[in-house]
């Protein structure tokens, strides 16, 4: 029996939405409507006969089915893409000055940046991370190429390559109590997560109280595995030991996180593009999330 040939096209849109978790967000990512995002996915499961979503009007996840395809759309697609790359683009080579925020997909970061050297082995990182702000102002000082940094809440500069939702976590043990100030742990200002957190609390009138300082998001992970307290990150950073907080239902809901690049139009642009493509390509590597849709 002959099998129909998969068709990149439908694979890409059927991965942006098990990334985003979003038919809306994907069809950003891909460049397409969000009516045209849905027909490209409900041909791939005509195509499988398999359904790989399941869909409710709250909420969007995968399949058992669509997870190993997901697996496998992945490969396609990095190998799709790759070949172009190399066929229809001259070798990058030469040293990038990159700064990478500590928001920007922790835990797969270092995994990534090994994959782009084996592909890019002629281009040179000189690797800077750290917080946002930081890193922003040392671009502006011309001391870095581009930056991949939570989006600039002032200047709005800078193109989004990754979202995720914001999360109230706490150690794994740890109890919200009623009627006592939240015990927060925070970013030393200014720092839009400690804003956001002051914020959201000031809005119910939740007095709160800062129980840790730390000047790092390393460092805001042990406080809060540790037990001193609570924080909002992003949901990527839960981890092994802590736990997405519930919280009173009368909390503002929170928003998404945005990472951006800046730089893309910069000097070494020949440069900052490959590195730029593949991590946003890469994407795949993390777990896909079942968000609302």
């Amino acid at each position: 029996m002959r099998y129909p040939d998969l068709e990149i096209d439908l694979l890409r849109a059927f991965v942006a939405v098990a990334e985003t978790g979003s038919f809306t967000a994907a069809a950003e990512v891909v460049g397409r409507s969000q009516s045209a995002v849905s027909q490209k996915v409900l041909r791939l499961e005509d195509m499988l006969q398999r359904r790989v979503f399941d869909r409710t009007s709250r909420s969007l996840g995968l399949t058992r089915e669509g997870e190993r395809l997901l697996v496998a759309a992945r490969h396609m697609l990095e190998f799709n893409d790759a070949l172009l790359r190399e066929l229809r683009e001259p070798p990058a080579v030469g040293t990038l000055r990159i700064g990478i925020a500590e928001d920007f997909i922790p835990g797969q970061l270092p995994k990534l940046l090994a994959r782009f050297g084996r592909l890019y082995p002629a281009v040179h990182v000189d690797l800077m991370t750290g917080l946002s702000c930081a890193l922003l102002e040392a671009y502006d000082d011309d001391r870095l190429d581009a930056v991949i940094a939570k989006k600039d809440g002032l200047a709005q500069r800078g193109r989004v390559v990754w979202r995720e939702p914001l999360v109230w976590m706490a150690a794994a043990d740890y109890q919200l109590d009623p009627a006592g100030p939240a015990r927060l742990v925070m970013l030393p200002a200014p720092c839009t997560y400690r804003e956001l957190m002051i914020s959201t609390l000031d809005s119910v009138r939740r007095e709160w109280v800062a129980a840790c300082t730390a000047s790092s998001l390393m460092g805001v992970q042990a406080a809060v595995a540790g037990g001193l307290g609570m924080t909002m990150l992003g949901k990527s950073f839960v981890q092994q030991g802590m736990q997405i907080l519930r919280v009173p239902d009368h909390w503002p809901a929170l928003p998404m996180t945005e990472i951006t690049v800046v730089g893309e139009d910069s000097k070494a642009a020949d440069l900052v593009r490959p590195l730029v493509a593949f991590l946003t390509e890469s994407l795949a590597g993390s777990a896909a999330l079942t968000l609302a849709a």
